[in-house]
């Protein structure tokens, strides 16, 4: 399941409904990204993420697709906020359920890796000395998946 969205999400809840009802299900990992007070520069108060609907979720779709032929999963779920998030705030959720351990890690690490790398989305960090739209780093475009 993949959602853009503004509000605020409970991980809490999310990692309840990756469990489900199956018995199978022997691990379960995610990731919560969160606004941290540094980016590109010091002095971050806040970001703004724009997205392109319905690109992003296309997008963010192939790459659940992909971890599915690479991995034996069996539910995801991937949350990303957009619009104007402050310090502390939670941004994005990647959470993986599987039979075992290493598919659920190996999937999570990939998804949030590629999501940084080839998903839609751009964000501007709002700070004392102004606000700037943050460029992709080398780093994000060369995942090592």
């Amino acid at each position: 399941m993949i959602s853009i969205q503004t509000a605020d999400f409970a991980p809490d809840v999310e990692y309840q409904a990756l469990r489900g009802e199956g018995e199978d299900t022997g691990a379960i990992v995610t990731f919560t990204g969160l606004v941290r007070d540094f980016g590109d520069r010091q002095g971050v108060t806040g970001l703004f993420l724009e997205h392109y609907p319905g690109m992003t979720e296309q997008a963010i779709q192939a790459l659940i697709d992909q971890a599915h032929q690479r991995w034996q999963i069996q539910r995801t779920r991937v949350i990303h906020r957009v619009g104007n998030l402050d310090l502390g705030e939670r941004i994005v959720f990647v959470g993986v359920a599987s039979a075992h351990r290493k598919d659920a890690f190996a999937a999570c690490e990939y998804l949030i890796d590629a999501l940084k790398a080839s998903v839609p989305l751009w964000k501007k960090e709002r700070g004392t000395d102004g606000d700037h739209w943050v460029e992709q780093k080398a780093s994000d475009r060369q995942p090592g998946f």
